[in-house]
């Protein structure tokens, strides 16, 4: 089982600092963070998406592209992809990104699907991201270099099938979905086995966190008479809910069940850390995800076994 750090995570870590704890962990690759630190966030604490440590700077990646690589490269790690967090349809920041990920020496680089918010009706974003991906994956040609988009909440690519929708008449050589559990708590579940079904040859890349969902407390909003139940005027009407980010064993992914229905499907690549509880600190989170894998991997050969 190839394991990952996408160092979002690690915010407190310079690039030296991540690749060590990475190497002390068995962790073999690295998914560089590519976004600035806001000038007025440079003295605050490190946080995942401020002041981050562990991040290339879009505006200096020309000097910092080698410095993270060596890093990597000086611990045996290898820089597997580069995450910079572009809009859809901004071409000349893509091809920047992915300037800087062939300087890298990643294989695989996060590109932009349109934001949902009610706003642009699907269709609209939709004929836009089509338009986009077209043109990505010419670039993603040219670099070679695979453009991953993720499954992820509030855009229009939440779920496995709405992701494959985006990428289905393009190239799975070049263009691919990064398939994120955590993120789908907070919106898109489908059957985890049916969407890696439905993926096929686009499964490129997997992130592993973890998310719960906590209600919130509203007051009681009704009041039972019998079989039927009273509104009081100005209660609220639905009740509240809430979704957090929380540690890799106790959110509601299972992944056990998920890496089984991984392996069923044939995946075979890497299964990067994306850990945003904040529970652990950054080197015993690291050291924490590889021991609950090495012993997912271990349970799940077992059974294969049996």
């Amino acid at each position: 089982m190839k394991l990952s750090i996408f160092t979002v995570a690690v915010p407190d870590l310079s690039a030296a600092e991540l690749a060590s704890a990475a190497a002390a962990a068995g962790i073999a690759g690295i998914e560089w963070r590519f976004r600035g630190i806001p000038e007025d966030a440079l003295s605050e604490q490190p946080s995942y998406w401020r002041n981050n440590r562990c991040s290339i700077d879009p505006g200096r990646w020309q000097e910092q592209v080698p410095v993270f690589r060596e890093a990597a490269a000086a611990q045996g790690r290898q820089s597997i992809a580069l995450v910079p967090y572009l809009n859809c349809g901004d071409m000349a920041a893509s091809e920047q990104a992915f300037q800087a990920a062939a300087q890298l020496g990643a294989s695989m680089m996060r590109v932009g699907v349109p934001g949902y918010d009610r706003s642009t009706a699907y269709p609209e974003l939709y004929e836009k991201a089509l338009r986009y991906l077209n043109e990505i994956q010419d670039m993603a040609k040219q670099y070679n270099i695979k453009a991953i988009i993720e499954t992820h909440h509030q855009t229009i690519a939440p779920t496995a099938s709405l992701a494959y929708r985006l990428v289905q008449s393009l190239d799975p050589e070049h263009v691919g979905v990064l398939y994120d559990p955590g993120n789908m708590v907070h919106e898109g579940y489908e059957n985890h086995r049916m969407g890696l079904e439905l993926l096929g040859p686009y499964l490129a890349h997997v992130h592993v966190k973890n998310a719960g969902w906590f209600k919130e407390k509203t007051g009681e909003a009704l009041e039972r008479k019998g079989e039927f139940s009273t509104i009081h005027p100005g209660q609220s009407l639905s009740t509240s809910w809430t979704c957090n980010w929380a540690p890799l064993t106790e959110g509601m992914v299972d992944w056990v069940q998920m890496v089984r229905d991984l392996r069923a499907v044939g995946y075979d690549g890497y299964y990067g850390i994306e850990d945003f509880s904040g529970v652990l600190e950054s080197t015993t989170m690291l050291q924490h995800f590889a021991d609950v894998f090495n012993e997912i991997e271990r349970r799940v050969n077992e059974e294969e076994q049996a």
